[in-house]
């Protein structure tokens, strides 16, 4: 039988290893790609190799602020795969700054990762595979004009329009859809009170956690013939 094949940016830790962890439940092989997080990249392999003997997980490293890197990260995947059925452009960085705090060297690295990287991706994508599904994970902050971390919040209003643009260039051969989370995780150097926090100011008053942001992708994956859309999953923070 010929499996379906996911390939995941930003893989290794946080909502990329859950959304590995829930394809290959759904009875994907997963192509992981990880920047420098090599130790955690290795031990979800090991874990999806042992639970899912008949699927294959293979693994690539690639600094995607590396633009002319990234360009050859398709074709990567596809010398494990005869093809990717769909395409998660999940990694992400976010970095604080006002806009008048923003340095060239942070605005491009966000601009790289969080836009220029997917656009690629995307193109290539497209460029060698018949068919398929492109999801784009975005932020909840595209509705708004917060600038708290301005270069991280344009990167991803501009990846918000690319889904857009891409989804009615590709049709019908391959969907364009997108995800938009809120707080779904704590930051790292945060308490898990940092959640029930940003929460609280939410209509839907709790955190959202990883299961809408899963349930989302599903219906994605499951609706044929949808594209083009953002599903916000942030309890209604977008309305604020």
């Amino acid at each position: 039988m010929n499996q379906k094949v996911a390939f995941v940016t930003g893989a290794a830790k946080r909502i990329g290893k859950k959304l590995c962890q829930h394809l290959a439940q759904k009875g994907y092989s997963v192509a992981m790609h990880y920047n420098q997080s090599e130790k955690e990249i290795r031990s979800l392999q090991d874990e999806l190799k042992k639970e899912y003997p008949m699927q294959s997980f293979h693994v690539y490293s690639c600094n995607l602020s590396n633009l002319k890197a990234c360009e050859k990260l398709v074709d990567e995947v596809l010398q494990d795969y005869q093809q990717i059925d769909l395409l998660v452009n999940n990694a992400s960085v976010f970095d604080s700054g006002l806009i008048k705090e923003t340095s060239v060297e942070l605005l491009c690295k966000q601009m790289d990762i969080n836009f220029s990287a997917p656009f690629l991706l995307s193109r290539d994508y497209v460029r060698r595979n018949q068919k398929g599904l492109i999801v784009n994970f975005l932020d909840t902050r595209i509705t708004g004009n917060s600038n708290s971390h301005a270069a991280y919040s344009i990167s991803k209003v501009a990846f918000a329009h690319l889904t857009k643009m891409s989804a009615l260039e590709f049709a019908p051969s391959i969907r364009v859809n997108g995800i938009a989370p809120g707080a779904t995780l704590a930051p790292e150097d945060e308490s898990e009170d940092y959640l029930q926090r940003i929460a609280a100011k939410t209509p839907m008053k709790k955190p959202s956690g990883l299961q809408p942001i899963l349930q989302s992708l599903d219906y994605i994956i499951d609706n044929e013939n949808l594209t083009g859309q953002i599903l916000f999953c942030d309890g209604g923070e977008q309305l604020l």
